[in-house]
């Protein structure tokens, strides 16, 4: 035989050597869920692992991170006060902003801060936007998204992560942004954000469970590869410097094909059902969870994914997974 393709997978230094794709821990983005108050470290019991922390023990954590190169986080906020316009998601005093500024003030430029930007644990009703006549109404609930934006980019954030999918939010956000004077503050979008039932886990850690119907109105429909597509591509057009496709395992064609058609940054979010699901499958000892998650970031990065939003990033850097 000429060809022996097992000539390169003899033993692990020359399948290292050979190796098509390549991770590294420089890929990972760490959530964080913040919450309103002081001395709170809680365990979020559907997904193992993962707390709520008041931002004095967040900075006990992200520091322990920061130690094994965890510099690139994603904060969530919860615990704020619920009403119809969900107007405490862009007051001065968030607690996303108050974990922004002590983040800032003791790491400097040795973090990177990326905040979630949704109305959906700042509202009474658990939905993206604002509610008028039992609908979410897009261009209102645009203003306040892009109010909230601004607000963590005048705290210190990096970059602003729209997560609510209204029509035409990224390039409100580019404006009050560059407005305000505020031009090098970075937008990574989740451009394509499918209504997913892998979300259920994180809905308990933010408090934004929908209190009636659902999110199929504004979040996409996962039949749709080719309006996945076009949402991308208009977010694109309106000044995202990022692009994310949300979930990721179940739709890494999608992830394939916008890497196909975008020079942009394209980032996938690992969520918590996804994370969750594997922490209860290793617990039972029904498969081995170090295999599993680094076969999954291989799967990412195979797909064209360089940057990896995962609740799996501390045990990979901190159990030396790669």
């Amino acid at each position: 035989m000429i060809y022996r393709p097992r000539r390169l997978r003899k033993n692990p230094i020359v399948r290292d050597m050979t190796a098509e794709v390549r991770f590294h821990p420089d890929m990972l983005i760490y959530p964080h869920f913040v919450e309103k108050g002081k001395n709170i470290k809680e365990p979020i019991s559907s997904m193992p692992g993962i707390h709520h922390f008041s931002p004095d023990t967040l900075i006990k954590d992200v520091e322990k991170g920061l130690k094994n190169g965890i510099n690139k986080i994603l904060l969530f906020g919860s615990g704020e006060e619920k009403t119809p316009e969900g107007k405490s998601a862009y007051t001065k005093d968030t607690v996303v902003a108050q974990a922004i500024k002590l983040l800032k003030k003791n790491f400097k430029e040795d973090i990177y801060i990326i905040t979630d930007v949704c109305l959906c644990a700042y509202t009474d009703d658990g939905h993206c936007g604002i509610i008028h006549d039992g609908y979410v109404e897009n261009d209102v609930s645009v203003e306040a998204i892009a109010k909230m934006a601004l607000t963590h980019a005048q705290a210190g954030a990096d970059m602003v992560a729209p997560s609510d999918m209204m029509d035409g939010r990224v390039g409100s956000i580019r404006e009050i942004l560059d407005k305000n004077k505020l031009e090098n503050t970075a937008i990574m979008a989740y451009s394509i954000k499918f209504a997913s039932a892998y979300y259920g886990p994180f809905r308990e850690a933010a408090d934004s469970a929908p209190q009636f119907g659902d999110r199929k109105s504004y979040q996409m429909d996962f039949r749709n590869p080719n309006e996945a597509m076009r949402e991308a591509f208009l977010d694109e057009t309106e000044g995202a410097d990022v692009l994310m496709v949300k979930p990721a395992l179940a739709y890494l064609d999608i992830v394939n094909r916008l890497r196909a058609n975008t020079q942009l940054p394209l980032a996938c979010y690992n969520v918590s059902g996804e994370y969750s699901m594997v922490k209860a499958a290793a617990a039972k000892g029904w498969l081995d969870e170090r295999s599993i998650v680094m076969e999954n970031m291989y799967a990412f990065a195979r797909a064209g994914c360089g940057l990896i939003i995962t609740y799996h990033a501390r045990d990979i850097v901190e159990k030396g997974w790669t």
